[in-house]
């Protein structure tokens, strides 16, 4: 396992600027930050609607399936591709909460906003085509506004940034 002084250093190697750098990550860096956020986010949202809405479960239970297993499929990526560079299970769990937490949170706030305030979208069944519709939106939405987020943490060497660190 690497110490912190050469994570620091491949930081500022692989995000110009290094750690409190403004302007560090470029958009492409952001957005495919992003979309590895969304990939993990939309597998465990998808699968909590459906799972909700098969079952017949109110719109606040539904929902709270949907939030946790977003945050725990989001997790499971990152956790899986740091677990891969050989580090210690407890190292690897604290690099997908530092990277990927307020990622998953922006996002989950967006998308689950946009199908609570799109009318019908809440009371809508898995035949419904407004039911996948609102959803695909919600995550596309979702995906617009989380990406300068994401730019700015990586920017900072945060988010992403640490993810980054531990790949070869």
């Amino acid at each position: 396992m690497q110490n912190h002084a050469e994570h620091t250093q491949h930081a500022e190697h692989t995000y110009p600027g290094g750690h409190g750098a403004g302007g560090g990550a470029s958009w492409a860096m952001a957005a495919r930050a992003t979309l590895h956020c969304l990939t993990g986010c939309a597998i465990g949202e998808i699968l909590g609607m459906v799972i909700g809405t098969a079952f017949g479960w109110g719109n606040v239970a539904t929902m709270v399936l949907a939030i946790v297993l977003a945050f725990f499929f989001g997790y499971a990526l990152t956790l899986r591709s740091v677990l891969k560079s050989g580090v210690a299970f407890r190292t690897a769990f604290r690099v997908a909460l530092a990277a990927d937490t307020l990622s998953i949170a922006v996002m989950e706030l967006i998308d689950n906003g946009v199908i609570a305030l799109w009318p019908g979208a809440m009371d809508a069944t898995l035949a419904d085509v407004l039911f996948w519709g609102a959803l695909a939106i919600s995550l596309a939405v979702a995906f617009v506004v989380t990406t300068p987020v994401n730019k700015w943490m990586i920017g900072r060497g945060k988010g992403h940034a640490v993810v980054h660190q531990y790949h070869h």
